[in-house]
């Protein structure tokens, strides 16, 4: 089948379009291989919220739920096992992508949020889950809170490939980038002959979140309302000048001389949460090579219908600098917005999480 032409020309310019959604129902109705196949869909992300909604609106879980149920397993077990099972699927539809692509055809599962705050936890759960699902288009999803990271290059160390989430600031995206890169050199370390060339990882920068937060504070502050919707882009544009500074080191020549593969900047957070803004801003003003733009399907499907690229990455640099410098000259606690966007981004998989277990707990009292 042809692909959309808007989105084969976003593939075409570096970008990896991956959908921001994952169900069983998607998966066995063939939407999501008619995604792969006619929308250049070529990954998938998935996270608590997404899993609460997939699961608490489907009877396709109730066979699984009942077996689990008669089993008496723990919901814990049962939630990993559902979740677990919905990622393999995924997995095995988009190998092909990945064997053709050598980098794409990824899932992402997320380590439970509750353990954002804890380094062992989350380096345990990530060792669990890529053991669980065993697939090599695997993506573990940990958070770049503090503790998150020498998570991350514990995970990196061991082979595990790593989705970074939860990334704002760019103080702790370079954070990030230097905990891959460490786990890199941690994997050398113990094993000289490790293979590195596996080991893929992305950082999961935020985008619709930041502009969400500093425009109510804009507002607050009686800024100029030209400032507001900027923010969150260039915030963006200038954490891709971070990629391109660290990912053309000296450190990071060494790391690639020895098979190892870049970490690239996703953009997450891409659905346009002001209804005054272009609903296709986030991927228009986002393009640059060796990106992924994870869409929800409403966005993928606005820029499918009508996205026209914008200004391209590396010729926004200026500007960008120029948008932060302002928003801060008006008033704004840079520091501080993305301090809070962290903890209620965390809080709010948490509420999630919460909210699956719940469900999950009832249907297995319901199906005993």
């Amino acid at each position: 089948m042809a692909q959309n032409e808007n989105l084969a020309q976003l593939s075409k310019a570096g970008v990896a379009v991956w959908l921001d959604d994952l169900s069983r129902d998607r998966i066995r109705s063939g939407n999501l291989q008619s995604l792969v196949d006619e929308h250049s869909i070529v990954g998938v992300t998935s996270n608590p919220t997404i899993f609460a909604a997939a699961i608490s609106g489907s009877s396709s879980y109730d066979d699984q739920l009942h077996a689990l149920a008669v089993r008496q397993v723990s919901v814990e077990e049962a939630l990993r096992t559902i979740t677990a099972s919905d990622v393999r699927d995924a997995c095995d539809l988009l190998a092909p992508v990945a064997a053709r692509t050598g980098r794409d055809g990824r899932v992402s599962l997320e380590v439970a949020p509750g353990l954002a705050h804890d380094t062992d936890a989350t380096a345990s759960e990530a060792a669990h889950l890529w053991w669980l699902v065993d697939r090599p288009n695997l993506f573990i999803k940990i958070p770049a809170t503090l503790a998150g990271l020498p998570a991350i290059t514990t995970s990196i160390a061991k082979g595990i490939s790593v989705n970074v989430t939860l990334i704002f600031s760019l103080e702790r995206y370079r954070a990030v980038m230097d905990a891959y890169l460490s786990g890199l050199e941690q994997r050398l370390a113990e094993d000289p002959n490790a293979s590195l060339e596996d080991v893929e990882s992305v950082a999961s920068f935020f985008v619709s979140r930041v502009d969400t937060e500093i425009d109510k504070r804009l507002d607050a502050a009686g800024a100029n309302a030209s400032l507001k919707g900027k923010a969150g882009i260039a915030n963006a544009q200038l954490a891709y000048r971070a990629y391109e500074e660290v990912f053309s080191s000296d450190r990071w020549k060494a790391l690639e001389a020895k098979g190892a593969q870049p970490q690239r900047p996703l953009w997450a957070s891409t659905g346009v949460k002001n209804p005054e803004y272009s609903d296709t801003m986030y991927i228009s003003e986002l393009i640059g090579p060796d990106t992924v733009n994870t869409m929800p399907e409403k966005t993928l499907m606005a820029y499918a219908d009508h996205g026209q690229p914008g200004t391209a990455v590396q010729e926004a640099y200026a500007d960008a600098e120029q948008v932060m410098k302002s928003v801060a000259e008006a008033g704004v606690d840079l520091d501080d917005v993305f301090r809070v966007l962290e903890e209620e981004g965390v809080q709010k998989f948490v509420d999630s999480w919460d909210e699956l277990t719940a469900s999950v707990k009832e249907q297995l009292q319901d199906k005993a």
